[in-house]
């Protein structure tokens, strides 16, 4: 049980491991978006999307709905957006430690 747990774990960082689906989950944080929205608020290829959009699908880290000739899609479970904001907490962690030690390594220069 432990291993298939891990299995999906990894499956979903990989389906998550690309800028490009980690901004449509930043867009549709708030609320469902058509694809058209998610184009424009990106700049991205509607062809490039869509591949990125199948992947989210995939793995079911996104729904999508038909309204007529339109499909809007939504962060199927809004954990998602709470480890997303984690990694952000990570990132900004990480980067005050790395400030912190090339302040230390400056320091010592300038001594010298």
């Amino acid at each position: 049980m432990q291993e298939t747990l891990r299995s999906y774990k990894a499956s979903i960082f990989r389906a998550l491991s690309h800028p490009t689906r980690i901004a449509i989950l930043e867009v549709l944080r708030e609320r469902e978006l058509s694809t058209r929205a998610i184009q424009e608020k990106l700049g991205v290829e509607q062809a490039n999307l869509s591949q990125h959009l199948a992947i989210l699908r995939s793995h079911r880290i996104v729904a999508n709905r038909k309204d007529g000739n339109q499909v809007f899609y939504s962060i199927r479970n809004p954990l998602l957006v709470e480890v997303l904001d984690i990694m952000r907490r990570y990132f900004q962690a990480n980067l005050a430690d790395a400030i912190q030690m090339l302040e230390e390594v400056e320091c010592e220069v300038s001594e010298r």
